[in-house]
Protein backbone atom coordinates (compact mmCIF):
# COMPACT_ATOMS: atom_id res chain seq x y z
CA UNK A 1 0.00 0.00 0.00
CA UNK A 2 1.42 3.29 -1.10
CA UNK A 3 0.60 5.73 2.18
CA UNK A 4 1.44 9.11 1.20
CA UNK A 5 2.52 11.19 4.52
CA UNK A 6 2.76 14.70 3.41
CA UNK A 7 -0.68 15.97 2.04
CA UNK A 8 -1.17 15.17 -2.13
CA UNK A 9 -4.49 16.89 -2.62
CA UNK A 10 -3.60 15.89 -6.37
CA UNK A 11 -3.74 12.58 -6.04
CA UNK A 12 -6.99 13.05 -4.46
CA UNK A 13 -8.12 15.37 -7.25
CA UNK A 14 -6.86 12.99 -9.91
CA UNK A 15 -9.10 10.05 -8.97
CA UNK A 16 -11.83 12.01 -8.36
CA UNK A 17 -11.16 12.74 -12.31
CA UNK A 18 -11.13 8.93 -13.04
CA UNK A 19 -13.84 7.33 -11.95
CA UNK A 20 -15.89 4.74 -13.16
CA UNK A 21 -19.37 5.54 -13.56
CA UNK A 22 -20.54 2.14 -13.57
CA UNK A 23 -19.44 1.82 -10.19
CA UNK A 24 -22.36 3.27 -7.26
CA UNK A 25 -21.44 6.10 -5.50
CA UNK A 26 -22.42 7.19 -2.04
CA UNK A 27 -22.05 9.75 0.76
CA UNK A 28 -21.12 9.40 4.49
CA UNK A 29 -21.58 12.27 6.68
CA UNK A 30 -19.92 12.85 10.00
CA UNK A 31 -21.37 14.69 12.83
CA UNK A 32 -18.55 15.30 15.82
CA UNK A 33 -20.91 16.24 18.47
CA UNK A 34 -22.28 14.27 21.63
CA UNK A 35 -23.65 15.38 24.29
CA UNK A 36 -20.99 12.97 26.52
CA UNK A 37 -18.11 10.94 26.05
CA UNK A 38 -18.75 7.06 26.19
CA UNK A 39 -16.39 5.30 28.02
CA UNK A 40 -15.28 3.14 25.19
CA UNK A 41 -15.48 5.37 22.24
CA UNK A 42 -12.63 6.15 20.24
CA UNK A 43 -14.20 7.95 17.22
CA UNK A 44 -13.74 11.11 16.19
CA UNK A 45 -16.17 13.13 18.74
CA UNK A 46 -16.48 16.16 20.55
CA UNK A 47 -18.34 17.29 23.54
CA UNK A 48 -19.41 21.43 23.69
CA UNK A 49 -16.78 21.15 26.80
CA UNK A 50 -13.87 20.10 24.83
CA UNK A 51 -14.49 22.15 21.51
CA UNK A 52 -15.27 25.54 23.73
CA UNK A 53 -15.76 28.37 21.08
CA UNK A 54 -13.80 26.72 18.70
CA UNK A 55 -16.86 24.99 16.73
CA UNK A 56 -20.49 24.79 16.78
CA UNK A 57 -23.29 22.98 14.48
CA UNK A 58 -23.55 26.32 12.51
CA UNK A 59 -19.69 26.45 11.64
CA UNK A 60 -19.62 22.81 10.96
CA UNK A 61 -22.85 22.99 8.62
CA UNK A 62 -21.33 25.77 6.59
CA UNK A 63 -17.85 24.04 6.60
CA UNK A 64 -20.24 20.75 5.14
CA UNK A 65 -22.05 22.79 2.44
CA UNK A 66 -18.33 23.73 1.02
CA UNK A 67 -16.93 20.00 1.28
CA UNK A 68 -20.21 19.03 -0.69
CA UNK A 69 -19.95 22.04 -3.30
CA UNK A 70 -16.44 20.67 -3.78
CA UNK A 71 -16.84 17.34 -3.96
CA UNK A 72 -19.71 17.67 -6.70
CA UNK A 73 -17.73 20.07 -8.35
CA UNK A 74 -14.81 17.19 -8.15
CA UNK A 75 -15.55 14.32 -9.19
CA UNK A 76 -16.13 13.35 -13.14
CA UNK A 77 -18.63 12.44 -13.89
CA UNK A 78 -21.00 12.99 -10.57
CA UNK A 79 -22.77 9.73 -10.33
CA UNK A 80 -26.66 10.19 -8.77
CA UNK A 81 -25.64 9.17 -4.56
CA UNK A 82 -27.42 5.55 -3.91
CA UNK A 83 -26.79 5.84 -0.14
CA UNK A 84 -26.04 8.60 2.31
CA UNK A 85 -25.42 7.55 5.69
CA UNK A 86 -25.57 10.25 8.29
CA UNK A 87 -23.06 9.08 11.59
CA UNK A 88 -20.97 10.53 14.33
CA UNK A 89 -20.83 11.26 16.89
CA UNK A 90 -24.85 11.75 17.95
CA UNK A 91 -26.55 13.04 14.76
CA UNK A 92 -29.69 13.07 16.61
CA UNK A 93 -28.28 16.30 19.08
CA UNK A 94 -28.79 18.16 15.08
CA UNK A 95 -32.85 17.40 15.87
CA UNK A 96 -34.78 16.84 12.72
CA UNK A 97 -34.82 20.19 11.24
CA UNK A 98 -30.84 20.26 11.43
CA UNK A 99 -30.88 17.04 9.79
CA UNK A 100 -33.14 17.98 7.08
CA UNK A 101 -30.85 20.99 6.07
CA UNK A 102 -28.38 18.87 6.08
CA UNK A 103 -29.96 16.79 3.42
CA UNK A 104 -30.98 19.13 1.65
CA UNK A 105 -27.82 20.61 1.71
CA UNK A 106 -26.77 17.22 0.08
CA UNK A 107 -29.98 17.48 -2.33
CA UNK A 108 -28.12 20.78 -3.79
CA UNK A 109 -25.45 19.36 -4.80
CA UNK A 110 -25.61 16.00 -6.40
CA UNK A 111 -28.77 14.01 -7.64
CA UNK A 112 -30.23 11.17 -5.91
CA UNK A 113 -31.23 7.60 -7.06
CA UNK A 114 -35.26 6.97 -6.99
CA UNK A 115 -34.70 4.38 -4.34
CA UNK A 116 -31.94 6.27 -2.77
CA UNK A 117 -31.30 4.38 1.24
CA UNK A 118 -30.98 7.59 3.43
CA UNK A 119 -30.00 6.70 7.10
CA UNK A 120 -28.97 8.43 10.32
CA UNK A 121 -27.60 7.11 13.58
CA UNK A 122 -29.64 8.33 16.95
CA UNK A 123 -29.80 8.25 20.24
CA UNK A 124 -32.25 7.33 21.64
CA UNK A 125 -32.83 10.17 24.66
CA UNK A 126 -32.48 12.77 21.92
CA UNK A 127 -35.30 11.40 19.77
CA UNK A 128 -38.66 11.59 19.91
CA UNK A 129 -42.21 10.52 17.77
CA UNK A 130 -42.15 14.44 16.37
CA UNK A 131 -38.29 13.53 15.47
CA UNK A 132 -39.08 10.74 13.69
CA UNK A 133 -41.67 12.32 11.82
CA UNK A 134 -39.87 15.15 10.85
CA UNK A 135 -37.25 12.83 9.17
CA UNK A 136 -39.35 10.93 7.56
CA UNK A 137 -40.82 13.70 5.91
CA UNK A 138 -37.21 15.25 5.43
CA UNK A 139 -36.70 11.87 3.24
CA UNK A 140 -34.77 9.66 5.47
CA UNK A 141 -35.62 6.20 4.93
CA UNK A 142 -33.91 4.16 7.49
CA UNK A 143 -32.91 4.79 11.78
CA UNK A 144 -30.19 2.97 13.55
CA UNK A 145 -30.41 3.19 17.23
CA UNK A 146 -27.53 2.48 19.36
CA UNK A 147 -28.76 0.21 22.14
CA UNK A 148 -25.71 -1.20 23.39
CA UNK A 149 -27.85 -3.42 26.06
CA UNK A 150 -30.72 -3.48 28.30
CA UNK A 151 -28.77 -4.32 31.66
CA UNK A 152 -28.24 -1.08 33.75
CA UNK A 153 -25.17 -2.05 34.88
CA UNK A 154 -23.77 -2.49 31.46
CA UNK A 155 -24.88 0.88 30.62
CA UNK A 156 -23.41 2.18 33.02
CA UNK A 157 -20.00 0.25 32.73
CA UNK A 158 -20.12 1.90 29.17
CA UNK A 159 -21.17 5.53 29.97
CA UNK A 160 -24.03 5.13 28.37
CA UNK A 161 -26.36 8.18 28.66
CA UNK A 162 -29.55 6.62 27.85
CA UNK A 163 -31.90 4.97 30.09
CA UNK A 164 -32.94 0.82 29.39
CA UNK A 165 -36.42 0.21 27.69
CA UNK A 166 -36.13 4.16 26.21
CA UNK A 167 -33.85 2.30 22.74
CA UNK A 168 -36.88 0.13 22.39
CA UNK A 169 -39.43 2.78 23.09
CA UNK A 170 -37.45 4.96 20.15
CA UNK A 171 -37.49 1.89 18.15
CA UNK A 172 -41.24 1.74 18.83
CA UNK A 173 -41.75 5.40 17.91
CA UNK A 174 -39.59 5.42 14.62
CA UNK A 175 -42.21 2.14 13.10
CA UNK A 176 -45.20 4.19 14.41
CA UNK A 177 -43.81 7.59 12.52
CA UNK A 178 -43.65 5.24 8.99
CA UNK A 179 -40.46 3.97 8.70
CA UNK A 180 -39.64 0.41 7.79
CA UNK A 181 -36.12 -0.19 7.87
CA UNK A 182 -35.20 0.57 11.51
CA UNK A 183 -31.78 -0.79 13.07
CA UNK A 184 -30.81 -1.83 17.05
CA UNK A 185 -26.85 -2.07 17.82
CA UNK A 186 -25.97 -4.17 20.38
CA UNK A 187 -22.54 -4.36 22.23
CA UNK A 188 -21.41 -7.80 23.88
CA UNK A 189 -18.87 -8.89 26.32
CA UNK A 190 -18.53 -5.86 28.45
CA UNK A 191 -17.04 -6.86 31.85
CA UNK A 192 -19.62 -7.78 34.23
CA UNK A 193 -22.51 -9.11 31.68
CA UNK A 194 -23.77 -12.21 32.14
CA UNK A 195 -25.55 -14.65 29.75
CA UNK A 196 -29.15 -13.48 31.38
CA UNK A 197 -28.10 -9.90 30.63
CA UNK A 198 -27.34 -10.86 26.81
CA UNK A 199 -30.47 -12.65 26.64
CA UNK A 200 -32.63 -9.69 28.42
CA UNK A 201 -31.56 -7.74 25.28
CA UNK A 202 -32.30 -10.06 22.93
CA UNK A 203 -36.05 -10.49 24.42
CA UNK A 204 -36.36 -6.37 24.43
CA UNK A 205 -34.70 -5.83 20.78
CA UNK A 206 -37.05 -9.00 19.66
CA UNK A 207 -40.21 -7.55 21.56
CA UNK A 208 -39.80 -4.56 18.73
CA UNK A 209 -40.74 -3.74 15.04
CA UNK A 210 -36.69 -3.65 13.81
CA UNK A 211 -35.57 -5.22 10.77
CA UNK A 212 -32.13 -5.51 11.39
CA UNK A 213 -29.85 -6.01 14.30
CA UNK A 214 -26.19 -5.21 14.57
CA UNK A 215 -23.74 -6.73 17.05
CA UNK A 216 -20.36 -6.16 17.48
CA UNK A 217 -18.06 -7.58 20.38
CA UNK A 218 -16.52 -4.86 23.01
CA UNK A 219 -13.35 -3.59 21.90
CA UNK A 220 -10.84 -1.97 24.21
CA UNK A 221 -9.38 0.91 22.44
CA UNK A 222 -6.56 2.40 23.73
CA UNK A 223 -6.67 5.95 24.96
CA UNK A 224 -10.53 5.27 26.33
CA UNK A 225 -11.42 5.37 29.95
CA UNK A 226 -12.14 1.76 29.45
CA UNK A 227 -8.91 0.91 28.51
CA UNK A 228 -7.55 2.69 31.49
CA UNK A 229 -10.12 1.48 34.24
CA UNK A 230 -9.09 -1.93 32.66
CA UNK A 231 -5.10 -0.94 33.16
CA UNK A 232 -6.19 0.04 36.52
CA UNK A 233 -7.66 -3.45 37.25
CA UNK A 234 -11.21 -2.16 38.20
CA UNK A 235 -12.43 -4.02 35.46
CA UNK A 236 -11.70 -7.46 33.91
CA UNK A 237 -10.40 -7.37 30.41
CA UNK A 238 -13.39 -9.33 27.31
CA UNK A 239 -12.51 -12.73 27.86
CA UNK A 240 -12.33 -14.30 24.02
CA UNK A 241 -14.11 -17.67 24.69
CA UNK A 242 -16.69 -15.41 26.56
CA UNK A 243 -17.13 -13.65 23.33
CA UNK A 244 -17.05 -16.70 21.37
CA UNK A 245 -20.01 -18.02 23.55
CA UNK A 246 -22.19 -14.73 23.25
CA UNK A 247 -21.85 -14.68 19.45
CA UNK A 248 -23.30 -17.46 19.81
CA UNK A 249 -25.99 -16.37 21.76
CA UNK A 250 -26.79 -13.96 19.30
CA UNK A 251 -26.58 -15.83 16.27
CA UNK A 252 -29.13 -18.68 17.40
CA UNK A 253 -31.82 -16.65 18.85
CA UNK A 254 -31.82 -14.01 15.83
CA UNK A 255 -32.06 -16.76 13.76
CA UNK A 256 -34.52 -18.21 15.34
CA UNK A 257 -36.52 -14.82 14.71
CA UNK A 258 -36.30 -14.97 11.29
CA UNK A 259 -33.20 -12.05 11.10
CA UNK A 260 -30.33 -14.69 9.40
CA UNK A 261 -26.89 -13.18 9.04
CA UNK A 262 -25.79 -11.55 5.98
CA UNK A 263 -22.51 -10.20 7.53
CA UNK A 264 -20.62 -11.38 10.81
CA UNK A 265 -22.03 -8.78 13.14
CA UNK A 266 -25.54 -7.88 11.18
CA UNK A 267 -28.59 -9.89 10.65
CA UNK A 268 -31.76 -9.01 8.84
CA UNK A 269 -34.89 -10.93 7.42
CA UNK A 270 -34.62 -10.06 4.21
CA UNK A 271 -32.30 -8.64 1.20
CA UNK A 272 -34.22 -5.49 1.44
CA UNK A 273 -33.83 -4.90 4.61
CA UNK A 274 -29.95 -5.05 4.78
CA UNK A 275 -27.79 -2.42 5.03
CA UNK A 276 -26.82 -0.83 1.32
CA UNK A 277 -24.68 1.62 2.55
CA UNK A 278 -22.34 -0.66 4.78
CA UNK A 279 -22.40 -3.40 1.44
CA UNK A 280 -21.19 -0.49 -0.44
CA UNK A 281 -17.58 -0.48 2.17
CA UNK A 282 -17.61 -4.52 1.77
CA UNK A 283 -18.03 -4.63 -1.87
CA UNK A 284 -15.25 -1.72 -2.06
CA UNK A 285 -17.73 0.57 -3.92
CA UNK A 286 -17.14 4.43 -4.52
CA UNK A 287 -17.79 6.87 -1.26
CA UNK A 288 -16.81 10.24 -0.42
CA UNK A 289 -16.69 11.41 3.42
CA UNK A 290 -18.01 14.25 4.34
CA UNK A 291 -17.06 16.20 7.49
CA UNK A 292 -14.06 15.92 10.06
CA UNK A 293 -11.99 12.68 10.38
CA UNK A 294 -14.15 11.12 7.70
CA UNK A 295 -12.96 9.04 4.95
CA UNK A 296 -13.52 8.53 1.65
CA UNK A 297 -12.83 5.96 -1.55
CA UNK A 298 -13.03 6.95 -4.74
CA UNK A 299 -11.11 5.23 -7.81
CA UNK A 300 -8.37 3.14 -5.69
CA UNK A 301 -7.79 6.18 -3.47
CA UNK A 302 -8.43 6.40 -0.14
CA UNK A 303 -7.91 9.72 1.65
CA UNK A 304 -9.20 10.81 5.04
CA UNK A 305 -10.14 14.62 6.69
CA UNK A 306 -7.99 16.40 9.56
CA UNK A 307 -9.70 15.62 12.65
CA UNK A 308 -10.68 18.70 14.59
CA UNK A 309 -14.03 20.64 13.66
CA UNK A 310 -12.22 23.83 13.66
CA UNK A 311 -9.59 22.91 11.53
CA UNK A 312 -11.77 21.25 8.99
CA UNK A 313 -13.53 24.42 8.96
CA UNK A 314 -10.83 26.93 8.42
CA UNK A 315 -9.45 24.65 5.46
CA UNK A 316 -12.91 24.54 3.65
CA UNK A 317 -12.93 28.42 4.71
CA UNK A 318 -9.85 28.99 2.40
CA UNK A 319 -11.13 26.92 -0.17
CA UNK A 320 -9.01 24.28 0.71
CA UNK A 321 -10.14 20.18 0.84
CA UNK A 322 -9.22 19.23 4.37
CA UNK A 323 -7.24 16.22 3.39
CA UNK A 324 -4.81 14.64 6.42
CA UNK A 325 -3.36 12.36 4.64
CA UNK A 326 -4.18 9.35 1.85
CA UNK A 327 -3.51 6.32 -0.03
CA UNK A 328 -2.80 4.90 -3.54
CA UNK A 329 -4.18 1.30 -3.64
CA UNK A 330 -1.86 -0.66 -5.26
CA UNK A 331 -3.68 -3.96 -7.44
CA UNK A 332 -2.17 -6.29 -4.53
CA UNK A 333 -3.95 -3.67 -1.52
CA UNK A 334 -7.24 -3.60 -3.66
CA UNK A 335 -7.06 -7.66 -3.60
CA UNK A 336 -6.31 -8.27 -0.12
CA UNK A 337 -9.15 -5.69 1.03
CA UNK A 338 -11.45 -7.75 -1.29
CA UNK A 339 -10.88 -10.85 0.40
CA UNK A 340 -10.85 -9.31 3.68
CA UNK A 341 -14.43 -7.56 3.18
CA UNK A 342 -16.04 -10.23 1.13
CA UNK A 343 -15.46 -13.35 2.73
CA UNK A 344 -17.25 -11.71 5.84
CA UNK A 345 -20.44 -11.30 3.46
CA UNK A 346 -23.19 -14.26 3.61
CA UNK A 347 -23.03 -14.62 0.25
CA UNK A 348 -18.93 -15.51 0.30
CA UNK A 349 -15.68 -14.53 -1.30
CA UNK A 350 -15.97 -15.59 -5.08
CA UNK A 351 -13.56 -18.29 -6.07
CA UNK A 352 -13.06 -16.75 -9.12
CA UNK A 353 -10.93 -13.67 -6.98
CA UNK A 354 -8.58 -15.64 -5.69
CA UNK A 355 -5.11 -17.07 -7.28
CA UNK A 356 -4.47 -20.93 -7.51
CA UNK A 357 -2.46 -21.54 -3.78
CA UNK A 358 -5.23 -19.02 -2.63
CA UNK A 359 -7.85 -21.55 -3.58
CA UNK A 360 -6.33 -24.40 -2.53
CA UNK A 361 -5.92 -23.03 1.17
CA UNK A 362 -9.60 -22.41 0.62
CA UNK A 363 -10.38 -25.76 0.48
CA UNK A 364 -8.44 -26.45 2.87
CA UNK A 365 -10.27 -24.31 5.24
CA UNK A 366 -13.56 -26.45 3.79
CA UNK A 367 -11.69 -29.97 4.91
CA UNK A 368 -11.11 -27.79 8.11
CA UNK A 369 -15.12 -26.37 8.55
CA UNK A 370 -14.25 -23.28 8.84
CA UNK A 371 -15.60 -22.88 5.41
CA UNK A 372 -17.89 -24.26 2.85
CA UNK A 373 -18.78 -23.70 -0.58
CA UNK A 374 -21.97 -21.16 -1.53
CA UNK A 375 -22.37 -21.63 -5.74
CA UNK A 376 -18.73 -20.98 -6.53
CA UNK A 377 -17.92 -18.82 -3.30
CA UNK A 378 -16.26 -19.81 -0.27
CA UNK A 379 -18.57 -19.31 2.80
CA UNK A 380 -17.97 -19.13 6.36
CA UNK A 381 -19.19 -21.25 8.43
CA UNK A 382 -20.50 -21.09 11.95
CA UNK A 383 -16.95 -21.85 13.79
CA UNK A 384 -15.31 -20.03 10.76
CA UNK A 385 -17.69 -16.51 11.52
CA UNK A 386 -15.73 -17.03 15.33
CA UNK A 387 -12.36 -17.30 13.73
CA UNK A 388 -12.76 -14.60 10.35
CA UNK A 389 -9.39 -12.96 10.95
CA UNK A 390 -7.52 -16.28 10.90
CA UNK A 391 -9.62 -17.64 8.17
CA UNK A 392 -8.54 -14.33 6.01
CA UNK A 393 -4.71 -14.84 7.19
CA UNK A 394 -4.64 -17.73 5.74
CA UNK A 395 -5.82 -17.49 2.03
CA UNK A 396 -3.67 -14.19 2.05
CA UNK A 397 -0.68 -16.01 3.32
CA UNK A 398 -0.97 -18.71 0.76
CA UNK A 399 -1.21 -16.23 -1.99
CA UNK A 400 2.27 -14.81 -0.87
CA UNK A 401 4.51 -18.44 -1.08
Amino acid sequence: MSVVDAVDVAAVEAACAAVDPATPFGLYLHVPFCATRCGYCDFNTYTAGELGSSSSPESWQAAVDRELAMAARLLIPQRPVSTIFVGGGTPSLLGAAGLRRLLDAVREHFELTDDAEVTTESNPESTSPEFFAGLLDAGFTRISLGMQSAAPHVLKTLDRTHTPGRAVAAAREAAAAGFDHINLDLIYGTPGESDDDLHASLDAVLSTPVDHVSAYALIVEDGTALARRIRRGELPSPDDDVLAERYGILDERLSAAGLHWYEVSNWAPTDAAACRHNLAYWYSHDWWGIGPGAHSHVAGVRWWNVKHPARYANALADQRLPVAGQEVLTASDQHEEAVMLRVRLREGLPARLLGDDENAQAQHLCRDGLLDMNGQSYRLTPRGRLLADGVIRDILLAGER
